[in-house]
């Protein structure tokens, strides 16, 4: 970081001939932003607790989540030009095999430039779409209350995108970011005064308004005539044993090669961009622990009161860290500070319940594989109480440490 500020510094006397310096300022902001403390710091209500620069946190959270989308659409063109060989496909149809065509990297699986293209073609128009959409809602909303556009809808944009199956109609994916940023976030006065995480928000009315478009075994790999049930579905009926009778190690799930949500089937990439969000103070460690403990001691009590019968109950612990979006709900959604809990002992307490709440969904309901998705929401809703009950009992303890109460 000093080595590139140091550069800047040396190169500031051929900015400066030329009229230069004025046209490189914006480099020199953008290093000063990303690396160090700006002078000008936000307060307004996204930093009640903290000051830190809104712009920071926002681009820090990209930038983590960048590998799991990275992979996801490499992923995506991996699963797409494996099932096009299997079908004897040649091109991909509509607008994307034209496009693909013209630039001639073909359908190879084995070929990494091709499934990363192939994968592109599917996630670039799903990610522009939800820009220009929540966008639009951002920028109403901006003028209607005179206020800046901030950039918190960077990270909802990105991070609502990731949680899309490649396959999803365009128009619902307009829809779908105009839901959660209408009515999971400017409803109640805009970016830090939402009590929910508006990508889930967006997510979740999809899945309940569309459930054939977002869910199913049709939905995650986007070649017409192709069905494939995702690793967690195959749990979900038959335990691991029908997940490895499909060929899918415990390897393939957690590095991403697997089918699933475009962002969220890489548990390597999930963890790497939380041990990246953990050391720039940006997430909460508790959090992501509390959800990975919640999730460990609920598996393993249902391992052993489980009824022989329903094989789900006896999934390893270590498998659903790497089935589903787990690692990716636990690393980027559950730890938004906006709809998190704040206080120390409450982090716990709202990580082990959203841990609690996912498994639970996963394993005792059959009609429902992932459950992390509504297990957030449902600690968002919860996450106010809780850290009113961890004050009140702070606050008693005190009284009667220094002797109000009898």
């Amino acid at each position: 970081m000093r080595f590139i500020r140091k550069s800047l510094d040396r190169l500031q006397p051929w900015f400066a001939k030329g009229g230069r310096l004025e046209k490189y300022s914006a480099l020199y902001e953008m290093v000063d932003t990303l690396l160090y403390s700006p002078t000008d710091k936000t307060r307004g209500a996204p930093h009640v607790r903290d000051a830190i620069d809104l712009k920071r946190v926002m681009i820090y959270v990209v930038l983590a989540s960048m590998p799991a989308v990275l992979i996801g659409v490499y992923n995506t063109g991996l699963q797409s030009n494996l099932a096009m060989q299997e079908l004897g496909l040649t091109t991909a149809e509509g607008w994307r095999g034209i496009i693909l065509d013209l630039l001639g990297t073909g359908y190879d699986p084995d070929n990494m430039l091709a499934c990363l293209i192939h994968g592109l073609v599917y996630f670039l128009p799903i990610y522009i779409i939800t820009l220009i959409a929540g966008g639009i809602w951002e920028v109403v909303f901006a003028l209607v209350r005179n206020h800046e556009v901030n950039e918190g809808f960077l990270v909802t944009s990105w991070l609502f995108a990731a949680t899309l199956p490649a396959s999803i109609p365009l128009w619902q994916v307009a829809l779908g970011i105009s839901f959660g940023v209408v009515i999971g976030k400017e409803v109640f006065g805009g970016t830090g005064k939402n009590f929910l995480n508006p990508a889930l928000v967006g997510r979740a009315f999809l899945f309940f308004a569309y459930p054939a478009q977002i869910s199913g075994d049709a939905v995650w790999v986007p070649v017409d005539a192709y069905s494939g049930a995702t690793p967690l579905a195959l749990a979900a009926e038959g335990g691991i044993e029908a997940v490895t009778a499909e060929g899918i190690t415990w390897t393939q799930a957690f590095v991403g090669t697997i089918q699933g949500s475009i962002g969220e089937v890489s548990a390597l990439a999930c963890l790497l961009g939380g041990a990246f969000l953990i050391f720039t103070g940006i997430a909460s460690w508790r959090i992501i622990s509390g959800v990975i403990l919640g999730m460990i001691i609920t598996t393993l009590i249902l391992n052993v009161v489980g009824p022989e019968s329903q094989a789900v109950y006896a999934v390893p612990w270590y498998w659903h860290l790497v089935l589903g979006g787990f690692a990716f709900g636990a690393i980027f959604m559950a730890t938004d500070p906006v709809s998190a809990s704040m206080t120390r002992t409450g982090m716990w307490i709202y990580g082990g319940l959203i841990g609690f709440i996912a498994i639970l969904i996963r394993v005792v309901n059959p009609a429902f594989a992932e459950g992390v998705m509504l297990a957030i929401l449902f600690g968002n809703v919860f996450a106010p109480v809780i850290d009113h009950f961890v004050v009140q009992s702070h606050i008693r303890r005190r009284k009667l440490r220094d002797g109000y109460e009898q």
